[in-house]
């Protein structure tokens, strides 16, 4: 079993901190196997990361966060960026059409752009797999809501931490049974529902200080633009 992270943000996500180097050396340090750098709307620091891996002893698997018109979506093994503002549909079908692996975050958290908001609960059986604990949470019911989705259709269950400081990768993790040690492997277990997950809450002051600090540097990067 690998212990694989899904779900991690980079300083080229408009609310991410760190380099992927930090990133990486965290996985390392928490005795990741395999990590993925899902940036919001971006893939080049997840290109950067899924190549650096091996310095670190992990598997690299590329991939980002989209912005559909319905939410938030993990494309995972994707070689090139998808554009957001996409339908959920055209989402998905635009991550397949890269042999890639959808991945739906937080899908009832509807306050960080969880997908329920705006599609029915049979659109959101189209997604490969559901990530069923985010490590962001402040009641847990939305995870168990997810949970309970996905044992209902018998589909792919997976973790994140959906970390925005390098301090809490692996705070979520998904354990996969993959047939050997690559990224094609281990998301071809990940679809066949070869997984388990497991997490601890992300310390409410950190959560917040994550959400503050993203804030800060959305607003830096808009007051850069108009100068």
């Amino acid at each position: 079993m690998l212990s694989v992270e899904l779900h991690t943000h980079s300083s080229l996500s408009y609310d991410g901190r760190d380099p992927v180097e930090l990133i990486l050396e965290q996985a390392e340090a928490v005795g990741l196997d395999a990590i993925a750098v899902t940036d919001h709307d971006e893939i080049d620091a997840s290109l950067e990361a899924a190549e650096l891996a091996p310095d670190y002893g992990l598997v690299g698997i590329p991939g980002m966060e989209i912005s559909s018109k319905a939410g938030h979506i993990l494309g995972l093994g994707l070689e090139k960026a998808v554009p957001p503002g996409l339908s959920f549909e055209s989402t998905l079908e635009a991550i397949h059409d890269q042999g890639g692996l959808a991945v739906i975050p937080h899908p009832f958290q509807e306050s960080r752009h969880g997908v329920m908001a705006r599609i029915s609960r049979e659109q959101l059986a189209l997604g490969d797999a559901i990530e069923v604990y985010n490590s962001r949470l402040f009641t847990g019911r939305a995870n168990r809501q997810a949970e309970r989705y996905a044992r209902s259709r018998n589909l792919p269950m997976t973790a994140g931490s959906d970390a925005h400081i390098s301090e809490m990768v692996g705070q979520a993790i998904t354990r996969v049974d993959a047939d050997d040690r690559s990224a094609d492997a281990v998301l071809e277990a990940i679809a066949a529902g070869r997984t388990t997950v497991e997490g601890k809450r992300t310390p409410w002051r950190i959560s917040i200080r994550q959400f503050a600090g993203g804030v800060t540097r959305r607003v830096g990067r808009v007051f850069n633009l108009i100068r």
